[in-house]
């Protein structure tokens, strides 16, 4: 599959999902100014990930935010099973958290077997991070902080998509995607 595809599946997710659905009431300022990075990684071993995740974060963190303000790491070929990927994520994590990055950025977690803790394979509620790919979004401090400010109930984003999802169902998702 050509990286033109993959961003363009990826775009579609964003565009049906997350802004179609108001998954996150933040993604639709960013992708109508077009401050959304999206790179596709050719990794296909975690170590390969990993340098392109740090490579990112540098990039992130010297980008001007008025022209990339967010970055979605697309990683197709590498931890496409979810419980590699979840136990990936504290590596990433980690990566973050390394003082050249001065907690300036954060990583959330979306993949297309995403699973909650303590839910079914199928719960409806894992599709609120469910994406076509395997990524890694990555997320500036400030950037998060001038959100949760505009909308001081940012604490109930989650339940309230939960809640959306449960009402579309999974026949719903699916036809909302193949649309």
């Amino acid at each position: 599959m050509e990286n033109t595809q993959i961003i363009k599946d990826t775009q579609d997710w964003l565009e049906k999902a997350v802004i179609g659905l108001n998954l996150c009431p933040f993604a639709k300022a960013v992708h109508v100014k077009q401050q959304i990075r999206y790179v596709v990684s050719t990794a296909k071993t975690e170590a390969a990930l990993l340098d392109d995740l740090l490579q990112e974060l540098d990039f992130l963190m010297a980008a001007d935010p008025e022209v990339v303000d967010t970055t979605l790491l697309i990683h197709p070929w590498v931890l496409t099973d979810f419980l590699d990927y979840n136990d990936f994520l504290d590596v990433a994590d980690g990566a973050a958290a390394e003082p050249e990055f001065n907690d300036a950025l954060q990583i959330a977690s979306f993949h297309p077997q995403y699973q909650f803790a303590d839910t079914e394979l199928d719960d409806i509620a894992n599709f609120t991070n469910r994406s076509p790919y395997p990524m890694l979004h990555l997320l500036r401090e400030d950037s998060i902080d001038r959100a949760v400010a505009a909308f001081p109930e940012a604490d109930a984003i989650y339940e309230k998509n939960m809640q959306t999802l449960r009402e579309l169902g999974l026949a719903g998702w699916k036809k909302l995607m193949a649309t």
